[in-house]
């Protein structure tokens, strides 16, 4: 027999709203079986949440996690295609992190100019009151 876990059971385990968990079963990333009106979700769903989490980490969308997902669904260990299409996302995210990056350096360069010229300027504005008291 599998494990299965409850909706709050996941939701404490992985620090996320049942709402959320909601959202993302909405979203065809997880399906619980029913009983009655509980969700009983699977050992599979329970990685495939955790997958999920990771990949928001990672900065992968709702639409790239589950196109992966449906990739690997169409087989049983997964396949040539979704591991081309995964280097591919892996690539691309790579590219906009460096990026990124680029442009915090550039902000902080801005950042340290336009701090130097405001201290400069109050020394200005300090070193004319100091003149005009003497």
């Amino acid at each position: 027999m599998s494990n299965t876990y409850s909706i709050s059971e996941l939701s404490a385990e992985f620090d996320v709203t049942t709402r959320s968990i909601r959202f993302y079963e909405d979203q065809g990333l997880l399906h619980p079986s029913r009983r009655g009106q509980t969700r009983v979700y699977s050992s599979q769903d329970r990685v495939r949440l955790k997958l999920i989490l990771r990949g928001k980490r990672l900065g992968f969308s709702l639409a790239e996690t589950k196109e992966l997902f449906d990739l690997w669904d169409e087989t049983l260990h997964g396949s040539e295609k979704q591991l081309h299409l995964l280097l591919k996302t892996i690539n691309r995210k790579r590219a906009e992190l460096e990026q990124q990056l680029k442009d915090i350096a550039m902000l902080q360069l801005e950042l340290d100019n336009a701090e130097a010229r405001c201290l400069d300027a109050m020394k200005e504005l300090e070193d004319k009151k100091q003149t005009t008291v003497d």
